[in-house]
């Protein structure tokens, strides 16, 4: 559950440590974001499969896995999953989860979005919960699509969501927020910059551990808002076609207010 507050107290001005924030948030991830559903989610990727792809994929690779939540739900339909994270909490709470679901269709992978390597070509690539956001400038998303084109087959399709400019001037703008789950709080404090288009996200977690303590974790994490033309230009700029963008699992058209996109793009044959 999310609650909005006020505070008097903004974060310290410090460089921020991005990976810090990736660290705080591993363990509860999951718990403060239940409200993600996953397998709609997955619904909707597949109907873009049906879509837009020149033929139904079977291999895949999520860029930015995090906890493994979609990669997960996708393995269990029967897709061969590469799973890429920068994070070794992320991924240890992914592969974790993995084994407990007896799921032996995954390769999970440490490595950046904007300098990876692959053992080959995958059919479809997909980036959920914002995570082309998390590249905090042009030259970071430049090199991620150009890495997508390299290994997205031709006909293949690249599946990948933003946070909108709306959201980051209304929604996150200098909001200060408290997530809470059963045993978890996450107090999250933004700073929006003057232009609008680059959001740092104070990050501090309490954990409840089984002596019944809380255990506290700060971190910090940054996103960048991207335009629509933006985004169009640097896939273009990568070779790869501008599909669709919608703002719904059910394609519904967007507007001002559409806090996500939703966008597909293809690579052509």
């Amino acid at each position: 559950m999310m609650k909005r507050v006020s505070s008097p107290t903004k974060p310290q001005k410090e460089p921020p440590r991005m990976n810090d924030g990736y660290r705080a948030l591993a363990s509860v991830y999951d718990r403060l974001n239940g409200d993600v559903d996953y397998a709609a989610w997955a619904d909707f990727t597949e109907r873009c499969f049906e879509k837009f792809s020149s033929r139904k994929p079977t291999s895949l690779l999520e860029l930015g896995c995090g906890t493994g939540s979609m990669t997960l739900e996708l393995a269990k339909r029967g897709y061969d999953m590469t799973a890429l994270d920068i994070s070794e909490d992320m991924l240890a709470v992914a592969h974790q989860r993995a084994e407990e679901e007896g799921l032996k269709n995954i390769l999970f992978l440490r490595g950046d979005m904007t300098d990876f390597e692959l053992y080959g070509t995958v059919e479809s690539v997909i980036c959920c919960l914002d995570g082309i956001n998390h590249l905090t400038c042009r030259e970071d998303a430049a090199a991620c699509f150009s890495l997508v084109s390299n290994y997205l087959e031709p006909g293949g399709v690249f599946l990948f969501d933003l946070n909108t400019p709306y959201k980051f001037k209304t929604l996150y703008a200098d909001n200060d927020y408290i997530l809470e789950d059963d045993g978890a709080v996450c107090c999250w404090q933004n700073r929006l910059n003057k232009k609008g288009d680059v959001c740092d996200f104070y990050l501090t977690v309490f954990e409840e551990q089984p002596n019944g303590l809380y255990k506290r974790t700060d971190g910090v994490q940054r996103e960048r808002c991207y335009g629509m033309k933006a985004i169009r230009n640097l896939l273009g700029a990568a070779g790869l076609e501008f599909i669709s963008a919608v703002s719904s699992y059910n394609f519904d058209e967007i507007t001002e207010g559409t806090e996500r996109w939703y966008i597909t793009a293809r690579k052509p044959e």
